[in-house]
């Protein structure tokens, strides 16, 4: 009889200022498209990844693409809750969109953390990294300073380190998961659990530059 795949559901938020290029990201990570002409997100826009993350789990990545504006408001408690993971995004070409990145990442532990208290894992996205030919190592510290798991460069526009951020993102959000799920039936859909396979795939190293 063959085994039946579990299948896992996790929230991840995609943050940062306007025009950073977090909806350039997910459709190039959800759908291998890239356009110039997108319309900024008004308040909140979903997509869907499908992972097959080994022989016996499905992961469903739901990202929440959240409008660069929506920090200044009080919507972001309702759109963050239930969040396991987030993507925070700047623009190489634009200081500010940087200096921004630690006002997002103080919102997102002020109003969502895990079951045991921790902060939800953030990889730190420096996108647009085609317009710019390297950023200074100092993102290293600057990550394990403020709490972020990692970094990469990014490009939506040349399809650069989107699936290894993402990947990386997937294992830290696996490895807060304190303790396996049990008596579940075969199949079930699960919100942030994982099982004792995924553990092996645990391989990513803290404030990795790509």
């Amino acid at each position: 009889m063959q085994k039946m795949q579990q299948e896992l559901l996790f929230k991840v938020l995609v943050i940062g200022d306007l025009g950073v290029g977090k909806t350039s990201i997910i459709q190039r990570y959800v759908h291998q498209i890239y356009s110039q002409h997108y319309r900024a997100t008004i308040g909140v826009d979903f997509a869907l990844k499908v992972l097959q993350w080994d022989n016996d789990t499905v992961i469903r990545l739901q990202l929440w693409d959240i409008a660069g504006q929506e920090r200044y408001g009080n919507m972001t408690r309702v759109y963050y809750r239930e969040a396991v993971g987030a993507l925070v995004v700047f623009d190489v070409t634009r200081a500010s969109t940087f200096d921004a990145v630690l006002k997002w990442k103080d919102d997102l532990d002020s109003k969502v953390s895990l079951n045991h208290g921790r902060p939800v894992p953030a990889v730190l996205l420096a996108n647009k990294s085609d317009q710019l030919s390297s950023l200074q190592p100092k993102l290293d510290s600057f990550c394990r300073d403020n709490g972020f798991v990692g970094w990469f460069e990014t490009s939506a526009k040349e399809n650069t380190n989107i699936e290894e951020a993402a990947h990386c993102l997937v294992e830290h959000i696996l490895s807060n998961e304190e303790s396996p799920v049990t008596e579940r039936e075969p199949g079930s859909l699960i919100l942030s659990g994982y099982s004792n396979t995924s553990k092996n795939h645990l391989k990513c190293s803290p404030c990795a530059q790509w």
